[in-house]
């Protein structure tokens, strides 16, 4: 069935977040996570979520990039007075 593909409980959209459900719960309430409630639970839409997982893997790879980055010598530490 393509609809248990495409669409989440609030539960598979946590997990697949990584967030707590209350969190989810949270935003659904606040309207910046779009659901909708068949009578019995909510489905969220997974595909909302791509840009947002995408950016965080951008920002994970960036952080650990600048964890090797060497620390500049200090312009200062070589001053001749």
């Amino acid at each position: 069935m393509e609809i248990a593909k495409t669409y989440l409980t609030v539960t598979e959209a946590a997990e697949y977040l990584d967030l707590p459900v209350s969190f989810i719960m949270e935003k659904i309430a606040e309207r910046r996570i779009r659901a909708v409630h068949n009578g019995e639970e909510y489905l969220i839409y997974k595909h909302q979520f791509d840009h947002h997982l995408e950016q965080m893997k951008k920002l994970k790879a960036w952080e650990d990039e600048q964890k090797f980055e060497p620390i500049p010598e200090s312009y200062d530490y070589k001053d001749e007075d």
